[in-house]
C-alpha cells in the first residue's frame, strides 16, 4: 500500500510516500525565514506553503518513478497547527483526492508525531507504551493503547518546552530556532557551576508541566548576573536550563510508568532530537525507550503518512476537518 503523506501544521512544508511503513521518499522544507522575528510569522508560513508544496511534490514522484495512480491513500494533517498553513496542505490533498479520486483522511499532527516512532528500523513497539511528546508546539504525556485510543496523562499549562528552549535561546543571543543551539553551547560547559533553576512541581500527583517559572529564573538571573559575565559563562547557563527541563521532563515520564506500571516509553517530536534528553531517559527505561530518528522528530509528512497507513488498515478514513485548536 502507498501512502501519500502531506504536512503543512506550522513552518515546515513536507511531502513523502510510504510503501506499506517504509519510507521510499520525503521532502522537507524548513523555512528560516522566520529566524529574523524570533518565531513564526503566520501569513509568512502560509505563503511559504503556497510557493514550496508543489514543488515538493513534484519532487517526491521524480524519487519514486510512480504515477499518482499508484497511490492508494493521501494523508493529510488537519489538526492542530496554524489555520492559513494548514488550509494550504489540506486544499492540496483535496485537490488530488477530487481530480484523481484517490482516498484521502485527516490526520492530526500529534498522532503524526506519536506514530514517527514506528517509522524507520525501530517499529516493533509493543502496546501500551507512554507516548511523550516534546516540541515547540507540545508537551504532554499520553497513554497509548494501541492506534486511535489515547488518554493524556499531562501536559503543559503554560509553555511549550520547545518554546522555553526558543524563548531562553532569543534571551541569550541565539537565533530562532534555538534549541541545537542550546544545546551546542551546553556541551562545551568544561565544568560544574552552582547554578540551579528551577524545576516546577505541580500539585498533589499532577503529571501537568510548567516552564514560565523557569524562563523567568533565568531571565532574572542572566539580569542579577549581567551581560559580560553572561557571555563568558553562556554554556554554563546553557547546560543548568537544559538540565532543569530535562529534568522536568524525565521526572514526569517516571511518575507516569510508575503509576501506569508501564515501562515501554516513545519519546518524539523535536525536542526528542536532544542527545542529553535522550540520554536521560535512556538511562531510566533501557531498551524499553523508544525514540525516531532525528530526521523523523521535527515535523515531517512521514509520520502523517504512517498514522495514515494505520487508519486505511483500521478501516478508520475520516475526511479532513480543519481544526487549528484540537487536541489528541
Amino acid at each position: 500500500m502507498k501512502t501519500l503523506g502531506i504536512e503543512t501544521s506550522c513552518d515546515e512544508t513536507s511531502v513523502a510516500v510510504l510503501d506499506d511503513d517504509r519510507i521510499v521518499a520525503s521532502e522537507v522544507f524548513s523555512q528560516d525565514i522566520h529566524a529574523r522575528f524570533g518565531g513564526v510569522v503566520p501569513e509568512l508560513a502560509s505563503r511559504a506553503h503556497i510557493a514550496k508544496i508543489d514543488v515538493l511534490a513534484a519532487a517526491v514522484f521524480d524519487a519514486i518513478k510512480l504515477p499518482l495512480s499508484d497511490i492508494d491513500l493521501v494523508a493529510v494533517t488537519d489538526s492542530p497547527g496554524l489555520a492559513g498553513a494548514l488550509l494550504v496542505g489540506i486544499s492540496f490533498a483535496l485537490g488530488i483526492h477530487t481530480q484523481a479520486g484517490i482516498p484521502v483522511t485527516g490526520i492530526n499532527h500529534l498522532e503524526g508525531h506519536l506514530y514517527s516512532l514506528f517509522c524507520g528500523t525501530r517499529r516493533d513497539i509493543p502496546y501500551p507504551f507512554l507516548g511523550m511528546l516534546v516540541s515547540g508546539g507540545h508537551t504532554a504525556i499520553y497513554l497509548v493503547h494501541d492506534f486511535g485510543r489515547y488518554d493524556c496523562l499531562g501536559q503543559t499549562v503554560d509553555d511549550a518546552a520547545g518554546e522555553a528552549f526558543d524563548k531562553i535561546g532569543k534571551l541569550l543571543g541565539f537565533a530562532y530556532p534555538a534549541g541545537r543551539a542550546i544545546e551546542g553551547e551546553a556541551a562545551k560547559a568544561t565544568h560544574d557551576a552552582d547554578i540551579r533553576f528551577p524545576v516546577a512541581r505541580m500539585p498533589d500527583s499532577s503529571l501537568d508541566f510548567s516552564f514560565s517559572g523557569l524562563k523567568t529564573a533565568v531571565k532574572y538571573f542572566c539580569a542579577e548576573k549581567g551581560t559580560d559575565w553572561v557571555r563568558e559563562n553562556r554554556p554554563l547557563v546553557c547546560r543548568a536550563f537544559q538540565k532543569s527541563v530535562i529534568d522536568s521532563l524525565v521526572r514526569n515520564l517516571v511518575a507516569a510508568s510508575t503509576m501506569t506500571g508501564i515501562r515501554t516509553v516513545g519519546v518524539a517530536g523535536g525536542v526528542a532530537c536532544n542527545t542529553a534528553l535522550r540520554n536521560a531517559i535512556t538511562d531510566r527505561f533501557g531498551e524499553r525507550a523508544f525514540f525516531p530518528g532525528p530526521a523523523l522528530c521535527t515535523d515531517n509528512a512521514a509520520m502523517i503518512a504512517r498514522a495514515g497507513y494505520e487508519r486505511m488498515k483500521r478501516n478508520s478514513l475520516r475526511f479532513p476537518r480543519m481544526s487549528p485548536s484540537a487536541g489528541l
